[in-house]
């Protein structure tokens, strides 16, 4: 059990190999074609298992969602702890974070959703799950006596305010130190917000 099937693993090789081209060559310039010249298959193996451009796009996008939510990996089940919410917090503002998914590609699909649906249905899917996450990730905390954040769902959803329009910005910003000390305030402001201690503080504290 949970192993997965040829057709799921020959999905996900698919998958891979179009953000690839398409992060190189660009969404537009993306084609089944050249997926399968890079992958060294016939265009009608791609097609067997996803017929057009756009359900490889929905496919991407969902691939999207399964890598983000992995920041919530927490030790125990349904029981995080100061430093999980605190780990969460420094990889949300990080360039591990930000390298997930390719900006060029995340804001093309973002553009995107206001001319498909379907793509707006999954873009929001995505970030509610990412607020869902933080939001029972610090009711965890606080039923635990580690935080006293009274409304947690409106607290994750500032956060990923701050979050997304904090990496807008600096997908602008072409000076890799004025990067690194933006990133760096924003993920103060964000400690400051959610009222913990930063990770590192807590860590130099450690004998």
């Amino acid at each position: 059990m949970g192993r997965k099937s040829l057709k799921e693993t020959r999905q996900q090789e698919i998958i891979k190999i179009f953000y690839k081209v398409a992060k190189k060559e660009g969404y537009e310039n993306t084609s089944i074609a050249k997926i399968a010249k890079v992958m060294d298959i016939n265009p009608s193996l791609i097609i067997h298992y996803f017929q057009t451009k756009e359900d490889l796009t929905y496919a991407l996008i969902d691939h999207i969602l399964d890598r983000y939510l992995l920041i919530y990996t927490i030790k125990h089940k349904d029981q995080a702890t100061l430093e999980d919410l605190q780990n969460t917090v420094e990889m949300l503002f990080s360039k591990k974070w930000n390298l997930l998914f390719d900006d060029g590609l995340f804001y093309t699909f973002y553009a995107l959703a206001f001319r498909e649906k379907k793509i707006k249905t999954k873009y929001k899917v995505i970030l509610d799950s990412l607020r869902f996450g933080l939001a029972k990730m610090i009711e965890q905390c606080n039923a635990r006596a580690l935080t006293a954040i009274p409304d947690p769902q409106t607290m994750a959803d500032f956060i990923f305010v701050l979050v997304d329009g904090a990496y807008f910005y600096l997908s602008l910003e072409n000076d890799d130190k004025a990067y690194a000390e933006r990133l760096d305030y924003y993920k103060k402001k964000a400690y400051e917000t959610l009222g913990i201690p930063q990770l590192a503080l807590v860590s130099s504290a450690t004998p």
